[in-house]
Parts: C-alpha cells; structure tokens; sequence
C-alpha cells in the first residue's frame, strides 16, 4: 500500500443522521466524498450540501480513486451482508472498506476473512459520540492491519475529537471494544434514570434541570450523558412528551453475551438490559402471575381490569 496521503477519496455508503454528519465532517477537513444511499432523495439532500452524489453502488465504486475506500454508515445485520456482497465485484485487491456501525464482532470477523480471500481489507470502526461527534469529532476505536491503518491514520485523526481514536488491534478488535462501550453506557444510563426518578418522588420541590446543572459542574458523575440529561429536561422537566419505552439496538445483549462466555460477571449491564425489555411491554404476565399467587396464598389485593 502506497504511503500516507492526506486528503482521501471516500465513498460513504448511507446518508442517514450519522452518516450524511459524518460526510460532512469529512468534506470539513479537506477530504473528498461521494455519499451513496437507497433512495434518490436523501442523495440529493446531502448533494445539496456539497457532497458529490452517487446513485448506485456501481456508479460509486467507478468514480473512486485507487486504492478505493468505501465506508458504510448503516444499520447492523443483514444489510451489512448485502452491501458488501454488492461491492466485492466492484472493487479490487488493495480497496479498503469500513464498517463504522455497530457490527457484531464475529460478524466483522467472518466478513474480513470473505474479503481478505478478495484482497479486499476491512477496516471496523466503532464510532461513539452521537450525531454531534460524527459531525464535529467523533470518537473511533479502529480494528485494522497495521499497513492499513498507517494509510486511514489521517482520516481518523481530521474527524475525531484530539485523542479521539484508538488503534485497538486488528480487524474485529474496533466492534468489539465498541460493544462494550455501548454495554457501559446502558448501565450508566440506567443509573441516571433511576436516580432522577428518586428525585421526583422526593419530599423536595427540586428543580431536576437544575440539578442536572450543577452536577455538570465538578461533580463525579458530571460528563456528556449529564450535558445531554440537562438538555432535555430544559425542554421538558417533567418529559411528559416522552413514552416511557427505551428500545435496545443489540449491543447490550452482545456485551453480556460475552461477559457470560468470559464468566464475567456483569449484574448492571444485565439489570439495565432487562429494564428496556420491561419498557417495551404494554404488560408482563410475569407481574400478573406474582399478583396472583400472592392473592392465592395471602388473600391480598389484586389490581383489576
């Protein structure tokens, strides 16, 4: 692989909030990109906003300088399969492609090896900081080839936040270490949830904006999520806006799932875990069952449709 060189060529396959921010970012420092998504319209959208357009993965790959390098910005699973599967016949050995969703490790794993028979690389970058980090500096743990790695170096360090990317190790390493971030930060949130919840059952009138503010400030849980918690209480103290329904995207699963492979106890990460998928039920038979028995045994009350 040639040396260094620091204004890339990228294709970025997927224009949602991530992706079309993180284009952006990239276009910021120099750099060209051409965006690739499913529909016209969002194609257009980030066209608008500089970012020369493509509207197939075939017209993409043709308007990429060699060594091509194709980053995708879209949704775990399946849909990482399929584009891949589409763009090995359009690329060549030397071409790099990055991951930068939330891919399964054994995923990325099992694709390097496909690609690798291709001469193709695969580069996974776990990317964290939200929409505001991909679109003004992010926070990229990279699984790479050292050569590889060598060549994306300043691309990494023009979009991330100074000492904001990490070279983990090689191909797999990058979700990896990027799954159990996303494991931690359900169990932190959790904690926040749980403690302002104490709060506004509190024998206080507390201010729970303000208190979020003043915990931003010096405190030992001061941090972004705390930044973030007092954003959104200024637009609604109470989140009366806001179902009570916390969806999980996968990572918290897969993080346990490594933590009970390593025999690794994890109790919070669990705990967070079940109570998303306690948000999500309308009802749980499993209440109503300990309702029961305990009307059953005690005679106790028993709330009623």
């Amino acid at each position: 692989m040639q040396g260094m060189n620091n204004r890339l060529h990228i294709g970025l396959v997927g224009l949602g909030r991530m992706g079309l921010n993180l284009a952006l970012n990239m276009l910021d420092h120099g750099h060209e990109v051409r965006g690739y998504a499913r529909t016209k319209a969002t194609v257009d959208k980030a066209a608008a906003q500089g970012i020369k357009g493509a509207y197939s993965l075939e017209e993409l790959a043709g308007q990429l300088k060699t060594p091509r390098l194709v980053w995708l910005m879209i949704p775990a699973g399946k849909a990482v399969d399929e584009v891949i599967e589409q763009l090995a016949p359009l690329l060549a050995p030397g071409d790099i492609i990055v991951d930068g969703g939330n891919s399964h490790y054994r995923d990325t794993l099992r694709r390097y090896r496909f690609l690798k028979e291709k001469g193709i690389h695969l580069v996974d970058s776990g990317t964290s900081g939200g929409v505001e980090g991909a679109r003004h500096g992010a926070c990229c743990m990279v699984g790479a080839e050292d050569e590889v790695f060598a060549y994306l170096e300043p691309l990494f360090k023009d979009i991330t936040v100074p000492g904001g990317y990490l070279h983990t190790g090689p191909p797999g390493s990058g979700h990896y270490v990027k799954m159990v971030h996303n494991g931690i930060e359900y169990g932190m949130m959790q904690a926040i949830g749980e403690g302002m919840e104490v709060l506004a059952g509190s024998p206080f009138k507390l201010d729970l904006k303000e208190v979020a503010r003043v915990w931003r400030h010096g405190s030992v849980i001061r941090g972004w999520l705390m930044d973030l918690m007092e954003k959104a209480l200024a637009k609604d103290n109470a989140l009366n806006g806001i179902k009570d329904i916390a969806y999980s995207s996968g990572e918290g699963l897969w993080t346990i799932e490594e933590a009970m492979r390593l025999k690794v106890p994890a109790p919070v990460i669990t705990a967070a875990l079940l109570m998303r998928y306690r948000s999500e039920q309308e009802e749980s038979f499993a209440t109503k069952v300990v309702a029961a028995l305990r009307h059953e045994f005690g005679g106790h009350n028993v709330a009623r449709k």
